[in-house]
């Protein structure tokens, strides 16, 4: 069975690798503080929607992981640490809003109910927000790195959305002349090249 994902952490963001079979992330909130090595990830979470997504996504493609220590301080107004303990408690509406959470726009667009209910299943929270001593957090750490084996399924690589592109638009002709033959519809913005022929 895989336990990590091949190019984990998959997501790219403020959260760094550390030792990969650890049982323990951490995630710092608004927070920065020197990374603990003994820690499996170990990085911030300023927002309510895409950061949460990112240590969502991180955290499940990691099967070793399975105590997320949430400390540091909270960032104002998106309230991160209290979404995701939310989020972990109850989960999301039919609309995708984190039942429970206080935070600006608590809402999951990138990841599935399934990468929810794995994430909810596999990894308990240890809530310490507004934790800033480094001593203690390493000290949790320690004493959780090595407590439990691996979750009992591989790691769940999650396939990322795809982003929504324009429209194509077939414009051959325009209202405005740039320059010899290229046009601009200012309708749409679009700038194309006309046939001369």
């Amino acid at each position: 069975m895989e336990t990590v994902a091949c190019g984990w952490p998959v997501v790219k963001g403020d959260c760094i690798a550390g030792k990969s079979d650890s049982c323990i992330a951490v995630i710092t909130l608004a927070s920065s503080f020197e990374p603990y090595e003994e820690a499996a990830m170990w990085g911030s979470c300023k927002t309510e929607n895409l950061g949460v997504e990112k240590i969502i996504i991180n955290t499940v493609s990691n099967s070793n992981i399975r105590y997320l220590l949430i400390c540091g301080n909270e960032s104002r107004g998106h309230l991160a640490g209290k979404t995701l303990i939310a989020l972990h408690k109850n989960g999301i509406d039919e609309d995708g809003r984190i039942i429970g959470s206080d935070g600006a726009i608590p809402f999951i667009e990138n990841v599935g109910r399934d990468v929810i209910e794995r994430f909810q299943k596999q990894v308990s929270l240890i809530e310490r927000i507004g934790l800033v001593d480094i001593d203690e957090i390493r000290r949790i750490v320690d004493e959780y790195k090595d407590k439990e084996g691996p979750y009992c399924e591989a790691a769940f690589v999650v396939e990322s959305a795809k982003k929504k592109g324009r429209p194509v638009m077939d414009i051959t002709s325009g209202d405005i002349m740039v320059s010899g033959n290229v046009m601009l519809d200012s309708a749409s913005g679009i700038v194309c090249e006309v046939d001369s022929n």
